[in-house]
């Protein structure tokens, strides 16, 4: 699993196509346009460090509730009489295997179930963040359908202009791509 997998830590793309995106900001925006782009994405960086904050503080309080039923579990069926025995009905007697060492809780599983659920906490928390970030920015976005109009015109393009260098790269015989860095 890569360190992208989480929307708290994707870092974006390649070196040019910042700059790309830097020249494109200063040339073809205003003032305005620029401070309404950055409150949409301090925005949607938010909701994403919310949310994987959120997610994580339920993924733990999901661990610790499941090993609290867990060493529960192990109480009720340590204190309750179980047969030693099983007779046959041909007469025979087979002794039962004493399993409560097999079902207590040990360090290890409360480290999985820990981590387990602080990781899944956070993906879904941090995805859920990254999808109401998205709607949020995007009403920070179209409250001025004038600056809305302008910043689509720059994104269209700013894409024009990648599509440019990827046909470029790809006429080349590079490896790689123009959007995502060679890994």
């Amino acid at each position: 699993m890569s360190a992208e997998s989480l929307a708290i830590s994707r870092k974006g793309v390649s070196t040019d196509l910042r700059k790309l995106a830097k020249q494109h900001l200063e040339h073809d925006l205003n003032r305005d346009d620029r401070k309404t782009l950055e409150r949409a994405a301090s925005k949607l960086s938010t909701y994403i460090t919310i949310g994987s904050l959120i997610g994580l503080g339920v993924g733990v309080a999901l661990a610790w509730q499941i090993r609290s039923n867990r060493v529960k579990f192990f109480n009720a069926f340590k204190a309750m009489q179980r047969p030693t025995h099983v007779k046959f009905a041909d007469g025979r007697e087979e002794a039962v295997p004493d399993i409560t060492p097999l079902i207590r809780p040990t360090k290890a599983g409360d480290i999985a179930a820990y981590g387990f659920f602080s990781v899944a906490g956070l993906f879904l928390g941090g995805e859920t963040g990254l999808l109401t970030g998205a709607g949020s920015a995007r009403r920070t976005i179209s409250r001025d359908p004038a600056a809305k109009e302008r910043i689509e015109k720059a994104f269209r393009a700013f894409r024009v202009d990648v599509l440019r260098k990827e046909i470029e790269m790809l006429e080349g015989g590079k490896k790689g791509s123009a959007i995502w860095p060679e890994a």
